[in-house]
């Protein structure tokens, strides 16, 4: 039975992302026996799946911020597993020269990577007080970062139409809710 591609995996950036994790592979595979060769391995490999991962966690929520620490991470690893390919270059662990064909690689990924993140939606984002997109340090920075914060849009992706939380909001502060969902404010005066 053929598995169903999740819709993040149709995207160009996943596609190029596919490429990168499997050159990791072969270049993993093609080391010779050293006593970095495992480490090399795993660090090439591990940044190849890393990429894959952190563009489904981009894909899976809308927010700005997320989306972009994300993309951040994706860059790293790719810098880890470039830097791996040519320390083992370096070291002459490599049957075979790596370093031009990873790094054309990384060139096509990063031009497809670009596009993809300059399809992020800017102002859809809430402050998160850290100030590295914005500097909160001032008032009007700060105003600004809540102005960017659209609690209607937020909000609406969940579903406020669930009787559960419904019930739930409107017991009192001394009323107890109990696992059937009654209220048992009248119980508990017997």
């Amino acid at each position: 039975m053929a598995r169903r591609l999740e819709k993040f995996e149709k995207l160009p950036v996943y596609q190029k992302s596919q490429e990168l994790f499997d050159l990791a592979d072969v270049i993993a595979e093609s080391l010779k026996e050293d006593s970095m060769k495992e480490h090399l391995a795993v660090q090439m490999c591990s940044n190849a799946a890393l990429i894959q991962a952190k563009i489904a966690g981009a894909e899976g929520g809308s927010l700005y911020s997320l989306r972009m620490q994300n993309a951040v991470l994706i860059k790293l690893a790719v810098q880890d597993m470039f830097n791996a390919v040519s320390f083992a270059s370096m070291v002459k662990i490599n049957q075979e020269d790596y370093v031009n064909l990873m790094r054309d690689k990384i060139e096509e990924f990063r031009l497809v990577f670009v596009d993809w993140i300059r399809g992020f939606d800017k102002t859809y984002d809430i402050p998160d007080n850290w100030a590295i997109r914005f500097d909160t340090s001032t008032p009007e920075q700060e105003k600004l970062e809540e102005l960017m914060f659209d609690e209607d849009r937020f909000f609406g992706e969940f579903n406020e139409d669930d009787e559960d939380i419904e019930d739930f909001e409107d017991l009192d502060d001394d009323d107890t809710y109990d696992e059937d969902g009654d209220d048992d404010k009248n119980n508990n005066d017997k």
